[in-house]
């Protein structure tokens, strides 16, 4: 009966202690993350005037991209963080002692993994599109609200760039406006001057434009010395909105790769009429949704015989090396898919590249932890321990060696003086001692040289005499 129900107890027992240290762990990562996007959020929010329930909603569409690597991250960190305290606490040991092998411990690790990964592929497949075409709308409304708010009665607007607004009076219950005023700079070094009885203002949030509409007016053109007037009953002018909607650096108002859905990738690769550079520019973006959820798979069950690394007596490599193969992951992902968009290896072999290098190395690591022989092979060890030696400690050693040589000769020289050093002396032995030296506190009597002690009787402690003889010693 026992037997039966260990593994249930065992499974729910490991699950736990890898879920605190995730959770912990994705507070950590995910508020470093948010921090850094924050900054260039805020340039948005002071330009648009966004109040707080805008930009809560702004952050919440952001809020899939930042999960997308905090998630895989914090998985494999909760993984080796839960081993390496059971490594450090003897449970390990125990375990091992009661016949339960690492392969019996590794269900947990898959179930928990896989519940993250999933999570992690529909963040990559779903929510990032869709927040993508939310952050579009999002910011086109409020650049809208911008301009309605900034044009007022009695005053000059220039929320729209190069055309300037002008109106008289603005009916509240309708928002018409009565006497207008349009100063039209755009593409002319003069502007058209527009004047109307009534107007109003229409927004196109599908098409990202505003078009004013002005009634019975006149449109005075300059050209040069020439001039010309223009009567009309009905006039329109469509404005492209412009807000500022970079974040980071990316325009987030483009609707472009990142935000079509996979459906829409497969869509735009096939059309017959495609450019190849944009067929390998979509499918690289599929597969490049699909690999980042099987990426964080692996990652995670890397942790595992990472952080078994730890125990008592040898320091935790765990975190540093998790954190060395997470970059190099990063790294294989992004040369695989840039050597698959330069068409050097087909599209699907350069996204899953990293995947399969790495499904290689947690066999291998998961093997000679289950063998207790460690990660690194020793020929491997000792080569990059002959490389540090060369490279960082040798030549730290000789530049520490030439700069000991200067303190030296000048303790050579005070040591040598006859004046300008306070030395102690002892009247019950009848040595003296130099400063630096364990005993020179605990003396009562001070001369002003080593010559007056030495003619006072005095002679140096066993200690003060080698650095009298030898002061590189």
């Amino acid at each position: 009966m026992l037997r039966k129900r260990l593994p249930l107890l065992l499974y729910s027992y490991l699950t736990t202690e890898l879920l605190a240290p995730f959770f912990a762990s994705f507070l950590i990562l995910y508020s470093v993350f948010f921090l850094v996007r924050l900054i260039p959020l805020l340039e948005i929010v002071l330009d648009l005037g966004i109040g707080l329930a805008d930009f809560i909603r702004l952050f919440s569409y952001i809020f899939p991209h930042l999960l997308l690597y905090v998630i895989p991250m914090a998985s494999m960190t909760g993984v080796i963080i839960g081993f390496t305290r059971l490594t450090n606490d003897r449970e390990l040991l125990a375990l091992k002692a009661c016949g339960i092998s690492l392969r019996q411990m590794l269900p947990p690790v898959v179930l928990l993994a896989s519940v993250i990964a999933t999570l992690t592929g529909w963040f990559s497949v779903r929510l990032i599109p869709a927040g993508e075409v939310a952050i579009r709308q999002l910011m086109y409304q409020l650049a809208k609200e911008k301009i309605d708010k900034g044009i007022k009665e009695k005053k000059f607007t220039e929320a729209l760039g190069e055309v300037v607004v002008y109106v008289d009076e603005t009916k509240p219950d309708t928002g018409a406006w009565q006497g207008v005023y349009v100063s039209d700079m755009r593409g002319r070094q003069q502007p058209n001057i527009i004047m109307a009885k009534s107007g109003q203002m229409q927004a196109d949030i599908s098409r990202m434009a505003v078009t004013i509409i002005l009634h019975d007016g006149t449109l005075h053109s300059t050209s040069g010395f020439d001039g010309q007037t223009v009567r009309f009953r009905r006039y329109q002018l469509r404005i492209p909105l412009k807000p500022p909607t970079k974040i980071d650096g990316d325009d987030v108002t483009q609707l472009s790769k990142s935000s079509m859905s996979q459906e829409q990738l497969l869509t735009e690769a096939s059309r017959p009429n495609a450019h190849p550079q944009d067929v390998i520019t979509f499918m690289s973006e599929y597969h490049h949704r699909l690999a980042m959820p099987v990426g964080c798979l692996i990652l995670s069950l890397l942790g595992l015989p990472l952080g078994l690394q730890a125990g008592p007596g040898r320091k935790a490599i765990g975190l540093p090396l998790g954190l060395f193969f997470f970059v190099l992951y990063y790294m294989l992902s992004t040369v695989g898919q840039v050597m698959a968009e330069d068409k050097v290896l087909p599209v699907p072999t350069g996204l899953w590249l990293s995947n399969a290098i790495f499904s290689v190395l947690v066999l291998f690591v998961f093997r000679r932890t289950e063998q207790e022989r460690p990660v690194v092979p020793e020929p491997v060890t000792l080569a990059g321990r002959w490389l540090l030696e060369g490279l960082l400690v040798r030549p730290y050693q000789r530049l520490a060696a030439r700069l000991h040589r200067k303190p030296a000769r000048q303790l050579q020289t005070t040591l040598s003086g006859s004046a300008g050093l306070l030395v102690h002396a002892d009247p019950d032995t009848g040595l003296f001692h130099l400063p630096g030296c364990q005993m020179y506190r605990r003396a009562g009597l001070q001369f002003v040289s080593i010559k007056v002690a030495q003619k006072a009787g005095f002679s140096p402690c066993p200690h003060c005499e080698q650095r009298l003889t030898n002061p590189h010693a």
